[in-house]
């Protein structure tokens, strides 16, 4: 018996064989549960619903014309992430162009009501910095009937500097499944990170994720890609400025940033983002 069970209940219970039994038998199902909710305490959390627009730039609206033509547009965004004593998750979901049919007419297709969605995870290994990391991605155009899903399963890794610098990389090799190709398709590597600063009495911070895929398959490249076959290695990324007026409220601009990803081979494209967020949590 540990000092825990024998403080539950009067000693005498707690002698000889019958009552040790049947005092297991009503303190296991207790410890479990106690054990269980210890273990799914969160230490820390947000979530928030935004309202987003994303501008291209009239350069990359030139560059993609004849090749995944891009337009400017709206999305809703669902966001959100935990962190337990042993791991972590990160989420949100897209809706963009919401008020649109799965195909636009009017600017044939490329306003479509379209979603995407990312779930990563941290899972610490042990009390050191590095992690078990998983990633999936997931694209859809209902409007052409498009989709694609990026998988990750590699290591991971979390370190926090004495500034408030905060800095976790990935890598991994990657699977896709979409309505061309569907198999391995070489590695992934890539970080998220982030400062909190105070300037003029107002709270800010900065922000960067940042992913780059290398060796793609070449069936993938071809397959993929809207006029022409993309390099093996691909660009993707934002970084971005966040206020923090109060508690409640989020706004910020991020400078969006790819090459040879969207659908578009050897082509750089940027935009930038204009959010609002109410944090709900």
């Amino acid at each position: 018996m540990t000092t825990r069970r024998s403080t539950r209940f009067p000693r005498p219970l707690l002698q000889g064989g019958v009552g040790t039994l049947l005092a297991g038998a009503l303190l296991t199902p207790a410890l479990a549960s106690d054990e269980a909710a210890g273990t799914f305490d969160p230490l820390w959390s947000f979530g928030n619903v935004s309202v987003n627009y994303l501008d291209w730039s009239s350069g990359t609206e030139r560059r993609t014309a004849g090749n995944a033509a891009k337009s400017d547009f709206t999305y809703v965004e669902i966001e959100g992430a935990v962190g337990f004593h042993w791991g972590e998750f990160y989420g949100f979901f897209d809706f963009e162009n919401p008020t649109n049919d799965q195909f636009d007419e009017s600017s044939g297709g490329q306003d479509n009501f379209r979603t995407a969605g990312k779930v990563t995870s941290h899972l610490y290994l042990g009390d050191t910095p590095f992690s078990l990391y998983a990633h999936v991605y997931d694209f859809r155009d209902y409007g052409f009937d498009g989709r694609e899903q990026d998988q990750i399963l590699g290591l991971g890794y979390r370190t926090t500097f004495d500034n408030g610098l905060w800095f976790k990389p990935f890598i991994g090799p990657a699977r896709v499944q979409s309505d061309g190709y569907t198999g391995m398709n070489g590695y992934m590597a890539g970080w998220v990170a982030g400062f909190d600063f105070d300037a003029f009495d107002q709270n800010f911070s900065v922000t960067n994720w940042h992913e780059q895929t290398f060796d793609r398959d070449r069936d993938y490249l071809e397959q993929n890609y809207v006029n022409g076959t993309a390099g093996s290695t691909g660009t993707n990324g934002a970084v971005g400025l966040w206020w923090h007026p109060m508690a409640l409220i989020t706004t910020g601009v991020q400078y969006r940033y790819s090459n040879n990803k969207l659908g578009a081979p050897d082509v750089y494209q940027n935009a930038m983002i204009y959010s609002i967020k109410l944090n709900v949590l």
